[in-house]
């Protein structure tokens, strides 16, 4: 970050005041791209600004002020980052839905927020809250990004928002009238084993959640980051909104969804937040192409990467000795750095892993390429301020140690509370959850269960509630054994059961993407995914797979019997969060019959 970024930044107790004073001090710096239709438009800072502002007295001319709540339902777009800072800076709660959210869980959204005004993409989504519409009577106007399709000639469009006169002096003004213990933004939280919760985050919760994260990620003006993850999770919140705003990054929306990995490509951006099925995706990817490969570029990928998990703890630890350095140098020039161009990795300086454990072994693998993956942990409760992992003193299985800032200590039980200027103002209208979850000292308490090394290491074990306890009482972590499976490119789902049963069983889905290459390979004909996961050689396949992650763990840890499941799980379906994590509950009742078999 610029000395004069870190000047300035000092006294700002707001992300729009911060907004306010690039658009000031930088007006002309690129501060959004988008991609549409294949070109890439930008918005300066100066642009940036004013369009906050216009669209803030547009809100403003619809009713919203200190306290409204505003929900914005939309994919990643510029109109998403627009409409939030212009909600905070009238003093407002911006709310976030996820796009894939089907209609009951948006009028349970909008209905617990109140939500006053919603601003949403097109006509897809217009209709998913138009059928529950008589359910919202807090509701009095709803605006629409892309009005294409569009029947109802009531509906305001965000163009008309856009195109409101105002001043940035009027923005600006209010603004400057912020009080920065208010509640800025309202995230509701994935819900896996129950309906989601509101965590009200503060303006000083943003703030404080910026200035953490630039200094530790040494952000600044010239950072590039592409927007991908949904903007509702506190995650991608945190890279598009609060630390580019902190930092003075370039924010870039591609076209997203299958357009993904060439939204990589062309952006190639420095810092770069991947969940970890993200980064299981590009490794699987990489074996499926260097399967089609000729036999040259095989063996020329297979020995570097030898070299490369050879020497990744070396690298890990910062201690690369001259011929180390030397037999990489070979490496990149070879295989990796042509690899990770590919794969939109080529200027990465900061990529980080974060929202849920990612498998030891794919690190190991990120990092034997020149992808040097750091990990980070926290919740939406804090503001995703508590842990990273240091550059020079990376620890496979750890999350790295306590922010600047961050207090953090294990409970009796073994839970991880964490303690900073990051822990959120509590759940809305839940106070005995509010009360659970933050003590009167002000710990948060995380849910999740692990360990601390002397020197300030953060292991995390599970989510408390997710912990096995077999019937001979063995306490179990799932997801360390869940992770385990899914390193292989073959295994996109695994769920471990075994709560108070004698063994354990995993269901597990496969990745159609690399099994469909498999089986194309052996001419084995497939029509569905359900047709590919029946098939016996499938099942053998994949048989190799848990064997093999068998022989990593513990008796009382191995996978007994498994079963393939026959769908893709899916967040419309009730199995999955909008952020990809599993719904343990909902999948052991719809796939109840399936387990039971497995314990006959």
């Amino acid at each position: 970050m610029s000395a004069t970024l870190q000047k300035s930044a000092v006294d700002i107790s707001t992300l729009p005041a911060r907004l306010l004073e690039l658009a000031s001090a930088h007006p002309e710096e690129v501060a959004l791209r988008h991609k549409h239709w294949g070109r890439w438009r930008e918005t300066t800072w100066a642009e940036y600004a004013d369009q906050v502002a216009r669209v803030a007295a547009g809100l403003r001319s619809l009713g919203v002020g200190p306290g409204s709540r505003v929900a914005v339902h939309a994919e990643n777009r510029p109109e998403w980052i627009i409409a939030d800072l212009a909600v905070q800076g009238l003093g407002g709660v911006s709310v976030g839905i996820y796009p894939t959210s089907p209609a009951a869980e948006i009028s349970y959204l909008l209905r617990h927020a109140a939500v006053s005004v919603l601003i949403t993409e097109d006509e897809e989504q217009l209709d998913k809250v138009l059928s529950v519409r008589d359910q919202l009577p807090a509701l009095r106007h709803i605006v629409v990004i892309d009005p294409r399709g569009v029947r109802a000639k009531d509906i305001p469009v965000f163009a008309d928002l856009v195109a409101t006169e105002s001043s940035l002096d009027t923005y600006a003004s209010s603004v400057a009238s912020l009080n920065p213990s208010a509640p800025a933004i309202l995230v509701y939280t994935s819900g896996t084993t129950g309906p989601p919760k509101g965590a009200l985050i503060s303006h000083a919760n943003l703030v404080a959640s910026g200035r953490s994260f630039v200094s530790a990620l040494g952000a600044g003006p010239r950072d590039e980051v592409l927007s991908y993850l949904p903007l509702c999770h506190i995650a991608e919140r945190l890279i598009s909104v609060i630390d580019a705003v902190w930092a003075g990054s370039t924010v870039n929306f591609g076209e997203g969804g299958e357009a993904f990995p060439q939204d990589l490509r062309d952006v190639q951006p420095t810092v770069f937040l991947g969940v970890p099925r993200v980064w299981e995706k590009m490794m699987a990817g990489v074996e499926i192409r260097m399967a089609d490969a000729s036999w040259l570029k095989r063996l020329a990928y297979r020995t570097c990467l030898k070299q490369g998990r050879r020497l990744a703890p070396r690298r890990m630890a910062g201690r690369l000795g001259v011929v180390d350095k030397l037999v990489l140098a070979g490496c990149e020039l070879l295989v990796f750095r042509p690899l990770r161009l590919k794969l939109g990795m080529s200027r990465v300086r900061v990529p980080v892993s974060g929202a849920a454990p990612i498998a030891p072994q794919v690190l190991e693998y990120l990092w034997a390429i020149g992808i040097p993956v750091r990990e980070g942990y926290g919740q939406t409760e804090n503001t995703a301020i508590c842990t990273l992992t240091p550059a020079g003193d990376v620890r496979l299985g750890t999350v790295g140690r306590a922010l600047p800032g961050v207090e953090v200590r294990i409970a009796s039980d073994g839970e991880i509370l964490t303690r900073s200027a990051g822990v959120f103002l509590g759940y809305l209208d839940d106070p005995a959850a509010t009360a659970a979850t933050v003590d009167a000292d002000g710990w948060l308490h995380t849910g999740d269960v692990g360990e601390l090394s002397d020197d300030g290491f953060l292991t995390i074990t599970d989510r408390k509630k997710d912990i096995i306890i077999t019937a001979g009482g063995k306490n179990i972590s799932p997801s360390e054994i869940e992770n385990l499976l899914k390193v292989s490119p073959y295994v996109r789902e695994a769920v471990v059961i075994g709560d108070k049963r004698k063994y354990l069983t995993a269901l597990i889905g496969i990745e159609l993407d690399t099994v469909g290459n498999w089986a194309t390979r052996r001419n084995l004909a497939y029509t569905t995914y359900a047709d590919l996961s029946e098939k016996p050689e499938v099942h053998a396949l994949i048989r190799t797979v848990v064997s093999a992650a068998n022989k990593e763990l513990a008796q009382v840890e191995q996978i007994k019997r498994f079963t393939l499941i026959s769908k893709e799980l899916d967040h419309e379906d009730g199995e999955l969060t909008a952020t990809q994590k599993v719904k343990r509950k909902a999948i052991e009742r719809r796939f109840h019959a399936e387990i039971e078999a497995m314990y006959p």
